[in-house]
């Protein structure tokens, strides 16, 4: 299965003087924070959700593998770009680094370990390894967040980056023996999206809200859909999760740049039709954008002990097309209720930990709390408004499954 989803950084640096990018569309009410992203955040985990849920019902379901196969064009792709796009002012600077550690490399472990221990209690294999190098599940969005982050200064500083960035996928994918250590296959197979999201700036968000890409938006997906339906006896659907090598697909390796280049083509195009059909203001579920990480992450318990109980084979009725759209509804309603703030809270302790104990203090903070003023000032914001100190902002500037 598709181990999908995203986390995000502290507020995105300024553009340097001189080509200021415009402001972003923030909200007071939601503590600085741009409720478009937060929901096209939310709205993307939910396609996660529903993606892995259509999974068992591709086999010999020809409508559920056509929506499964655009979905996966476009979901995970979308996810990496916005993470790209939030780490725009990354550097390896110590408090970024910290941040890089307590929100993605801290839940990378504690998952691998609460997923290899809820497979033992299911499968009663009390001798199942505990292995940190190959992320399980949907773990390895984690890993590859990381390994991109830490390379943000580099695609900052070569000439054409999302090129290059597609050369190496390119390679990636005509390689048999790229490793699948931290996921290395999928990190060096996205690249290019995330890349892309690097150099992004908030004209080109605000390109979407013209009235020709929102009109065109829905038509195109349609017609997506339409084509996957046709494609759908005829293209293996493990294309789109980016974890193969062509000669894996029994295909030489001179397809791995058509298909790449093809398949990132299609991502691009299906991305801004997505991105153009979200809300752009304060709807019911905006403030939801702010636990997709939780969300992803959670949801995979539920997913496997469907799968690993036999739900899909023992539920006949689970295969029909009032099932499929049950399943559905019953998918969207759990990725939404693992986003909201009591798990958010519930979990905070494990998935985002503040963890000052493990690093070297600030000297500058530490002079600021002996004078008692370092909580009056972290917690307000230049307008004056008290502002919550928790990671929920910074979550949406660091492109979490994204979150």
């Amino acid at each position: 299965m598709f181990r999908a989803a995203i986390p995000l950084e502290r507020p995105v640096d300024p553009a340097p003087v001189g080509r200021q990018d415009p402001a972003p569309r923030l909200d007071p009410k939601s503590g600085g924070r741009d409720p478009f992203f937060d929901n096209a955040k939310y709205l993307a985990v939910v396609l996660v959700a529903m993606g892995h849920t259509w999974e068992p019902l591709t086999h010999g379901g020809r409508v559920a593998m056509a929506l499964y196969m655009t979905v996966y064009t476009f979901h995970i792709p979308a996810f990496v770009l916005i993470s790209g796009y939030f780490s725009r002012g990354f550097d390896l600077s110590p408090a970024k680094l910290k941040r890089l550690i307590t929100s993605v490399a801290v839940p990378y472990v504690v998952f691998e370990v609460l997923f290899a221990y809820f497979q033992r209690w299911v499968h009663d294999t009390p001798n199942e390894p505990i292995s940190l190098t190959s992320p399980y599940y949907l773990d390895w969005f984690l890993a590859a967040l990381f390994i991109w982050r830490l390379t943000t200064p580099l695609w900052k500083l070569v000439r054409w980056p999302v090129p290059l960035a597609l050369v190496i996928a390119v390679l990636a994918a005509a390689s048999p023996d790229v490793g699948n250590d931290f996921a290395m296959r999928r990190v060096l197979q996205f690249l290019p999206f995330f890349v892309l999201g690097l150099h992004l700036k908030p004209a080109h968000f605000d390109l979407l809200r013209q009235r020709a890409i929102r009109v065109a938006a829905a038509p195109v997906m349609l017609a997506a859909v339409v084509f996957a339906y046709w494609a759908a006896p005829r293209m293996n659907s493990a294309w789109f999760r980016q974890n193969n090598a062509v000669q894996d697909l029994g295909m030489p390796a001179w397809v791995s740049p058509v298909m790449e280049l093809a398949l990132f083509g299609c991502a691009v195009v299906l991305t801004v039709c997505f991105l153009a059909l979200v809300p752009p203001r304060q709807t019911w579920f905006t403030k939801l954008g702010a636990g997709t990480l939780y969300g992803y992450l959670l949801h995979g318990f539920a997913i496997k002990m469907a799968r690993w109980s036999g739900w899909y084979d023992t539920l006949p009725w689970v295969r029909t097309p009032v099932g499929e759209v049950l399943v559905t509804l019953l998918a969207v309603t759990l990725i939404t209720l693992l986003c909201t703030r009591p798990v958010r809270q519930g979990f905070r302790y494990v998935m985002e930990p503040k963890m000052s104990w493990a690093f070297q203090g600030d000297a500058a903070a530490s002079a600021r709390r002996r004078a008692g003023t370092d909580d009056a000032v972290s917690a307000r914001s230049p307008s004056g408004r008290t502002r919550k100190p928790d990671v929920e902002l910074a979550d949406q500037q660091a492109g979490q499954p994204v979150r």
